[in-house]
């Protein structure tokens, strides 16, 4: 696997190698060593639950107070813009984003760390979008900041209208969030 840091360096875009001809392709979608050994990790990924989206879903900008999740990302069909945010105290790049197109198409995986928010925008007619998390979802430490936050300033892709939930609807600013 190929693996790219970002502006964010804990923050790692991990493509898998493809092999593919006239019939299809064939990769290894995950590998708790080979993700280890290519990330200089050492972590074992608890949960995985598939998400299936509509159109122009936008969900985010998530973190957990208590139960940090890192979360390695990935979509099998369709398409999304994925963000993650620096929302760790004292880090150089505290407040800071980055985002990157994963679809069916690139195979790309994003590895977002414990400690960051994370969302993303359905770019396709429909997305089904995979984590893996190094913790289990708690409910009552979730938190959400605001995904259009002007402090933080993510450019999001242009020309979709984002769909939110009530919760993301009521995200707070980074400024005033609990972190």
């Amino acid at each position: 696997m190929n693996v790219t840091p970002t502006r964010i360096p804990d923050v790692l875009i991990i493509e898998p190698k493809v092999f593919g001809d006239a019939r299809g392709f064939f990769f290894e979608s995950f590998n708790q060593r080979a993700f280890n050994e290519a990330t200089g990790l050492d972590l074992s990924l608890r949960a995985g639950q598939p998400q299936p989206q509509h159109p122009g879903v936008l969900r985010g900008l998530h973190y957990q107070v208590q139960q940090p999740q890192g979360k390695l990302v990935r979509v099998v069909r369709g398409a999304v813009f994925d963000v993650a945010v620096d929302i760790r105290k004292g880090s150089p790049t505290f407040g800071q984003w980055v985002g990157c197109e994963l679809s069916e198409d690139n195979q790309r995986q994003l590895w977002v760390p414990p400690g960051l928010a994370h969302g993303f925008l359905v770019l396709s007619d429909t997305a089904d979008f995979l984590y893996k998390t190094t913790d289990y979802y708690a409910p009552q430490h979730e938190r959400c900041i605001l995904w259009n936050d002007p402090g933080v300033g993510i450019k999001w892709p242009e020309g979709v209208q984002p769909m939110l939930s009530p919760k993301d609807q009521l995200g707070a600013f980074l400024s005033a969030s609990d972190i």
